[in-house]
């Protein structure tokens, strides 16, 4: 029985290990944003160690020291006070507080989603959460697609964001960030992908029943693949009308990724405006 018991666990951890690596993290960063997150990560955790594995360590050995039976262990019930053990259980923890507190100021200002990434060639899209899909706007290039991020690997991709919906989150976790897409305001994520790949994508913000389903694949290519992909869209695909908006934008989750070879001139800030206050509207229209 112990040894199915020991197999069984074998099982269990070689299975969990597996998922793990398998599914897509910021562990297995393919960017600069998830390279820094990663550090970060693995910084906190050593610090920790510091902290737990003394006490995993000690608490054995201190039971075993002052087991009853064991009549060379000090005994001394009027003990109350070591400057040397106080020092290290406060001093030791707040040195780790105040180290880690100085790198997470610095991470912080380091990771901020609208701080734009060093690099020549910046790619803008504009992304809208639908339900249950994302459309991407290249405003530059004109075009636009629906759960399909296409990017120059090397080059840093600006995102703006916002909803014509209920609010949601745009994750890609092996190129880093996650940033909130709210209906009526602008939010922005600045991303770049190290080296060509595919890299999953999806919104973490519950927003009902098709929830599970509203992922994407964030394609990072070549310079001259992705000049190529632009043209073959704008040669290949469907305009995207104020019509066909309409309809993309109910309810449905697509049964595969679309592409459009031309997009009405200020779709984005048109579906940001619609949320506006005409107030407000009328203030920013005149700006």
């Amino acid at each position: 029985m112990a040894s199915k018991a020991r197999l069984f666990a074998m099982a269990m951890v070689a299975g969990l290990l597996t998922g793990c690596a398998a599914s897509p993290s910021f562990l297995q960063a393919a960017g600069p944003v998830a390279a820094e997150q990663r550090h970060l990560f693995w910084l906190v955790i050593a610090a920790l160690m510091v902290v737990v594995l003394p006490v995993f360590i000690g608490l054995p050995l201190v039971l075993w020291r002052y087991r009853r039976g064991n009549d060379k262990a000090r005994y001394d019930p009027k003990w109350d006070w070591n400057p040397r053990l106080e020092f290290v259980i406060w001093g030791v923890p707040v040195l780790i507080v105040v180290l880690l507190g100085i790198q997470l100021w610095h991470s912080t200002q380091t990771l901020d989603p609208y701080k734009r990434l060093d690099g020549n060639g910046t790619i803008t899209v504009q992304a809208v959460g639908l339900d249950w899909k994302w459309l991407f706007i290249y405003p530059d290039q004109h075009i636009a697609t629906v759960n399909r991020l296409v990017i120059p690997a090397g080059r840093p991709v600006h995102i703006d964001l916002t909803s014509d919906t209920v609010m949601q989150s745009l994750f890609i976790p092996r190129l880093g960030g996650q940033i909130y897409a709210m209906a009526g305001m602008r939010t922005q994520l600045n991303l770049k992908a190290d080296r060509p790949g595919s890299y999953f994508g999806e919104n973490t913000q519950y927003n009902g029943e098709g929830f599970h389903k509203q992922n994407f694949r964030t394609l990072a290519v070549t310079d001259a693949a992705f000049d190529g992909w632009v043209k073959r869209v704008k040669a290949s695909g469907s305009p995207l009308n104020e019509a066909r908006y309409r309809t993309l934008a109910k309810k449905s989750v697509p049964d595969a990724p679309m592409e459009f070879s031309a997009v009405p001139e200020g779709l984005f800030a048109r579906i940001i405006a619609k949320y506006m206050q005409p107030e407000r509207r009328g203030k920013e229209g005149g700006q």
